[in-house]
């Protein structure tokens, strides 16, 4: 009688033989949770969908070391709580060797403790809060530049262009503060003041009165910060008010299912950037994905697509670098040994006194023809 490893083997080759290619047993498993329904959800689904045009690439041609990545999605309709307990499902029941592009920056604080509880890496979380940068997290690893920086610079953009009326009005949670502190710099910096600063409910937005104050004052730019859905009515009730202020938004909103909820309002968006141009070419990252992105059908790479792709080229390289028998803590060791890592035209490193990854930003204007803009 066949012992059940012969069983195996004789059902490994007979698989090698149909496919015609090694097959791939062992699976490195990563876990994500984000708000695949709610308001983020089109984001979230443009950062995951680069981020596995990446890892489908690497399972493709052979995988990390001989293994598969496998990526476990989880939907927390973009609820803190609901983020921590799938965090909490995908370390104790999945085994995940880390956690990877989780989206929101309330949602990772949510999810902060499970990371020293349990010494697992959090790889390129989707937010650019600076409460991830400093204080360096041992377990957190962050790919994008941050708010403050993305937020700073836009302000800095308006008061260049002579535009000294500029409102201030974000979302009452710590992304929206965050922001905040990175605006109020590019106001410093510019010798301007807000002409006004308002905050409005994460969960109930209600844009009436502030869009009746953007009116009033005959404010010449609102700068807008929260989810796509949030600043979406927050443009229709400002212009409804017969505003018509240059709407400006962060990064999160870099998408374009964005656009798609702006609608006729999106021509004109100012929307920061956090990687290059993803119609430019002459960018190694963009050429990269651009390439894969055709190759499966996909007639174009959005920036939200990029940063899921940036994300992944690193959480791939750490798997290399860990070795054949990668563990949580060889996969935070492999990543503080990045030294200038190119990953596409862009460099990143990492050490135990810095986790920060990238401070590329730029701005972006939504055309008449629905495209981001450089």
């Amino acid at each position: 009688m066949a012992t059940l490893a012969s069983k195996f083997r004789a059902l490994a080759l007979g698989l090698i033989a149909l496919s015609g290619t090694p097959a791939l047993w062992a699976q490195i498993v990563v876990g994500q949770t984000s708000g695949f329904t709610g308001p983020v959800a089109s984001g979230v689904k443009e950062n995951t969908d680069g981020a596995k045009l990446y890892i489908d690439h690497v399972n493709a041609v052979g995988g990390v070391n001989g293994q598969r990545i496998e990526l476990v999605s989880l939907d927390d309709k973009f609820d803190p709580k609901l983020a921590a307990a799938n965090a909490r499902t995908l370390i104790t029941e999945r085994n995940v060797i880390a956690l990877f592009l989780n989206r929101g920056t309330p949602h990772t604080e949510a999810i902060k403790p499970l990371l020293d509880e349990f010494k697992v890496p959090l790889v390129a979380p989707s937010t650019g809060a600076m409460i991830l940068h400093k204080p360096v997290h041992p377990w957190i690893f962050n790919v994008r530049a941050t708010y403050q920086r993305e937020a700073e610079k836009a302000v800095n953009h308006l008061a260049t262009i002579g535009l000294a009326r500029i409102a201030l009005v974000h979302v009452d949670d710590s992304f929206g503060a965050d922001c905040a502190i990175g605006a109020q710099k590019g106001f410093e910096r510019a010798s301007i003041k807000p002409l006004f600063i308002e905050k409005f409910d994460r969960v109930k937005p209600d844009f009436k009165d502030i869009a009746q104050k953007a009116a009033k004052t005959d404010a010449q730019a609102v700068f807008l910060i929260g989810s796509a859905g949030a600043v979406a009515d927050g443009t229709k009730a400002i212009r409804g008010a017969g505003s018509r202020a240059q709407i400006v938004t962060v990064s999160n909103n870099a998408s374009g299912g964005f656009i798609k909820q702006m609608g006729e309002y999106a021509r004109g968006t100012i929307v920061t950037q956090i990687f290059p141009y993803e119609r430019s070419l002459s960018a190694p990252i963009v050429k990269e994905a651009s390439d894969l992105a055709k190759a499966q059908g996909i007639p174009e790479v959005t920036p939200a697509m990029l940063e899921g792709y940036a994300g992944a080229k690193v959480l791939v390289e750490g798997l290399r670098r860990a070795g054949p028998n990668p563990t949580r803590a060889r996969l935070q060791q492999a990543l503080e040994s990045f030294r200038k890592l190119d990953i596409g035209g862009l460099e990143l490193t990492y050490g135990p006194a810095d986790h920060s990854g990238l401070d590329y930003a730029d701005l972006s204007i939504i055309g008449p023809d629905g495209k981001f803009r450089r």
